[in-house]
């Protein structure tokens, strides 16, 4: 068994190695170490010849075994995020968005029967200006005014909503 030299140099070197084979400046100690731990493992059963290449080399399948693990991982990570991700309101918002709701109900209740029947028309049926004077047998402009009304109303009584 060749036995791994304690110097100084040799270990700069060989994490210099590694370091620019992986391109990993900043993991290049982890993967050394990591590395090692296999090198020491191996070497109960087998003898290493070369163990400045037997650690460049590991640390090398350490790091392209990583990067596999992380983009399998990554992808069943993003993906089971994505089906549990919850797109739903927060609590605060649902009760918010109710107290507006029955805040515009009741305007719509104050507005005289037949503005609020062309405002709703419009708005939430999607009825053309045109289609609606045509139904109710009035005038586009009157619809302009019915709508211009309505809008101005609820502005006014949802204000500060």
């Amino acid at each position: 068994m060749t036995d791994i030299p304690l110097d100084r140099e040799f270990w700069n070197d060989v994490l210099k190695r590694i370091a620019r084979r992986t391109h990993r400046y900043s993991d290049a100690e982890d993967l050394l170490q990591t590395a090692f731990l296999r090198l020491e493992r191996h070497r109960i059963n087998h003898t290493v010849d070369n163990p400045a290449g037997f650690l460049v080399r590991t640390a090398i399948n350490i790091m392209i075994d990583g990067d596999r693990h992380r983009k399998l991982l990554g992808n069943a990570t993003s993906n089971e995020l994505n089906e549990c991700e919850d797109n739903s309101p927060l609590q605060d918002e649902v009760v918010a968005a109710r107290a507006r709701l029955a805040r515009v109900k009741s305007g719509l209740e104050k507005l005289t029967p037949r503005t609020r029947e062309v405002f709703l028309m419009h708005r939430l049926e999607s009825v053309k200006y045109s289609d609606i004077a045509s139904r109710l047998g009035i005038s586009e402009s009157a619809v302009e005014k019915h709508i211009a009304k309505a809008v101005l109303f609820l502005t006014e009584w949802t204000n500060g909503w």
